[in-house]
């Protein structure tokens, strides 16, 4: 049953001129004045969503982003600044790019925020995608079996600093604690200080493939189905499902997923879609090319794969889809009711902000959804 309503904000700025045949993505490229409005815009929706009874505000970890489109290189510590300007709001780490932290400062940064906000974080990790950004940190990402090994190793030292009181950990690449000596005795163990308050530790990552299922459901993690278009969404919740029954963790479908949706409020369906679809456009600008068109052709195929769609998304594509939902409230009422019944251990829904929508619109566009959707779902049994 729905309860929980959140945002995913990735740190974009204001842009102009977007769209399809607005200024090229790659040629975008702003002043740091510019670019530091995605903490303010952060700090704006965080208050805003306070106010109105939102669950999280979920950010992503990304860096070196000129462009405008993904600003916020350290999530643990905005969360943390925007926990003391709220009082109920939780903020995810959408997501912790894993390999591009030592493990260790990782479970250190996170358990200090769990402490300093009073349990308000929630954790998130993945693997990256960026080039630039993570093969800049000295991880790979290019070799996606390297990146893997990496990041499951990686995991699996956080687990060990969390859940113990004391640990050691011998792999491929990671020597904790290293062999010398320390204060007249030989290091064997070590404690990672402070520990998290809220254990075991809350954590979510997102979900595509059959790889990244069995791995979060066995490491006990919660999974992320975000701008996916319906085929796509139904095949992973049932993995999702039947991992979980696989390894102890119950079978009721769309238990321990959160499921993201673009969405525009308007008078009817075809007026939402057309003041979305700059919006849209932009954000798939800028994300096609990293592959993440997470849509299905009729015969099941991912856009991209041989014999399927390989263009750039309408927006007509993404409410076809019904990855973008378009209409009054009472269609995303109505829609959301569907989700529901078709997935009833499913609590929490993730509203995306399109990259290229100005805040003052999509603020606007959260009250609305807060006043007129949300308590069609909120404060049941």
């Amino acid at each position: 049953m729905i309860k929980n309503f959140s945002v995913f904000y990735v740190g974009n700025i204001d842009l102009e001129d977007v769209g399809l045949d607005g200024i090229p993505a790659n040629d975008r490229r702003y002043r740091n004045e510019r670019l530091t409005q995605s903490m303010e815009t952060a700090e704006k929706a965080a208050i805003l969503m306070d106010e109105l009874g939102y669950h999280a505000l979920w950010m992503a970890e990304h860096h070196f982003q000129r462009e405008g489109y993904e600003c916020i290189p350290n999530v643990i510590m905005m969360g943390t600044h925007l926990a003391a300007k709220t009082e109920r709001l939780k903020f995810g780490c959408g997501f912790n790019i894993v390999p591009m932290w030592h493990p260790l400062r990782l479970a250190e940064d996170y358990a200090m925020a769990d402490v300093l906000t009073g349990g308000r974080m929630i954790f998130g990790v993945g693997r990256g995608y960026h080039s630039r950004e993570v093969e800049t940190f000295g991880s790979p990402v290019i070799d996606n079996d390297l990146n893997r090994e990496l990041f499951e190793e990686q995991i699996e030292v956080i687990l060990k600093a969390f859940n113990s009181e004391s640990f050691s950990h011998h792999g491929k690449n990671y020597n904790i604690p290293p062999d010398v000596p320390y204060r007249g005795y030989d290091l064997e163990e070590i404690t990672l200080v402070p520990r998290p308050l809220n254990l075991p530790v809350e954590t979510w990552q997102p979900v595509v493939s059959g790889s990244s299922i069995d791995f979060t459901v066995k490491n006990g993690f919660n999974g992320v189905v975000a701008l996916t278009g319906e085929k796509l969404v139904d095949q992973a919740f049932h993995r999702f499902r039947d991992a979980c029954e696989r390894n102890g963790r119950g079978n009721v479908l769309g238990s321990g997923l959160a499921l993201g949706i673009g969405f525009y409020i308007a008078d009817n369906e075809n007026d939402a879609m057309e003041r979305l679809r700059p919006f849209h456009d932009e954000r798939f600008k800028w994300f096609a090319p990293f592959g993440f068109v997470r849509y299905a052709d009729e015969e099941g195929r991912v856009w991209g794969t041989p014999g399927a769609p390989a263009r750039t998304p309408r927006i007509e594509d993404g409410v076809q889809q019904k990855a973008w939902i378009c209409g009054p409230p009472s269609h995303q009422i109505e829609f959301l009711k569907e989700v529901e019944e078709k997935y009833p251990g499913l609590e929490n829904i993730m509203l995306h902000w399109p990259e290229g929508m100005p805040r003052d619109e999509y603020l606007s566009q959260l009250r609305i959804f807060a006043e007129e959707v949300m308590p069609a779902f909120t404060g049941r049994e």
